[in-house]
């Protein structure tokens, strides 16, 4: 495959807790690039600029090779390293996470932190959209005219994304078709077809997918 493939979150997501009089809230982002997630993070620390404390950790790369955190005051290893962890635990990869903290009064001790600050990014990601990133190709098919319900059938069985559809001389359809799934794909054309189709791949791209289907083409 060109791409590796990994998990992220779709957009941007907030959630708020209270520990001890203590608020944490969690602001999560999808970013890219390192340099996205550092834009986030001193967009959220500006917004919350009268907080006690703007905890960040953050991954990027497909294969998650970069990883960073801070602690931003609270006693080290409190914070950014418990916040970490809990994106490691669920494999995500190209997010940002800020947690603020608004001290209310109450210490909260080492392992009090390191529950909070965990639990708070636990709890942003719950109500985050959680996605996957694929490897699909992008196809073109061009065929007669009289193929055309047999294949219109067989896309709709199978769920499969038309992108663009022209009625020319013959029938053009652009489609993005999983990799993993492009075999069984051309074989099946050929025979509803007889061979008397024209498959060729244009590129492979790595697309957003919800529970199995393409989103934002």
């Amino acid at each position: 495959m060109k791409y590796k493939e990994y998990k992220s979150i779709l957009n941007e997501y907030s959630s708020e807790i209270e520990i001890n009089r203590s608020r944490f809230i969690s602001n999560i982002k999808y970013c890219e690039t390192e340099e996205e997630s550092l834009a986030f993070i001193e967009k959220i620390s500006k917004k919350y600029r009268d907080a006690t404390h703007n905890c960040t950790a953050y991954i990027n790369g497909d294969i998650s090779n970069i990883q960073r955190y801070n602690d931003d005051g609270e006693p080290q290893g409190t914070a950014g390293i418990p916040m970490l962890e809990v994106l490691k635990k669920e494999e995500l990869t190209n997010l940002c996470v800020v947690v603020t903290r608004y001290f209310g009064g109450k210490k909260l001790g080492a392992s009090g932190l390191i529950r909070a600050y965990g639990g708070a990014v636990s709890d942003v990601l719950r109500v985050s959209e959680i996605i996957e990133f694929k490897n699909y190709y992008k196809v073109k098919l061009v065929f007669d005219y009289n193929f055309l319900g047999k294949i219109d059938n067989y896309i709709g069985e199978q769920n499969f994304y038309i992108k663009q559809r022209d009625y020319l001389e013959k029938i053009e359809n652009i489609m993005y078709i999983s990799v993993l799934k492009y075999q069984k794909f051309k074989e099946q054309l050929f025979e509803i077809t007889s061979a008397n189709i024209d498959i060729k791949i244009i590129d492979e791209v790595l697309l957003k997918v919800r529970n199995g289907e393409i989103i934002d083409l």
